[in-house]
């Protein structure tokens, strides 16, 4: 983990092998550009995947991480390689979903932090997780985050 840094990304412009699991990915951070600014920062990724805990089969979801940023915002080169590392690991949409958030909060320390996920369905039943770090900041524009609740054939 990097966490904060002082120091430019250590992974942008280098060609950086995916990380074997979540825990070994460092996620890179750098000022702000606009400090003091109340804005939002979104990233999707709608093609996520981790594993099964049980049957270690595949498990997908959309993922939407929306954030306002503090000193810090991460570099997205670094959150594409702790995300894809993902690929390989066991976990439960729960404490995938979650983590993600939680390591995001704890490390960035942006202003406020929500993700959901929004898995696909499992046993036929589809999954949805959403966390956020307290509630918005007031008067935020705060979009929807546009991935429609899974519908199947209905």
């Amino acid at each position: 983990m990097s966490g904060k840094s002082d120091n430019a990304p250590r992974q942008l412009g280098q060609q950086t092998p995916l990380p074997g699991s979540p825990a070994e990915a460092e996620l890179d951070y750098v000022p702000n550009p606009r400090p003091g600014t109340q804005y939002l920062i979104r990233f999707a990724a709608p093609e996520f995947t981790s594993l099964c805990p049980v049957t270690s089969q595949p498990d997908f979801a959309h993922i939407v991480i929306d954030y306002v940023p503090g000193e810090t915002i991460v570099e997205s080169k670094s959150l594409k390689l702790f995300l894809g590392s993902f690929r390989n690991h066991n976990g439960f949409h729960e404490d995938v979903t979650v983590g993600i958030g939680q390591r995001l909060f704890t490390e960035m320390q942006p202003e406020w932090l929500r993700i959901g996920g929004y898995w696909y369905p499992r046993g036929g039943i589809p999954i949805d997780i959403f966390w956020q770090s307290a509630a918005p900041p007031e008067g935020l524009w705060l979009p929807d985050q546009g991935v429609a609740s899974y519908r199947g054939r209905g």
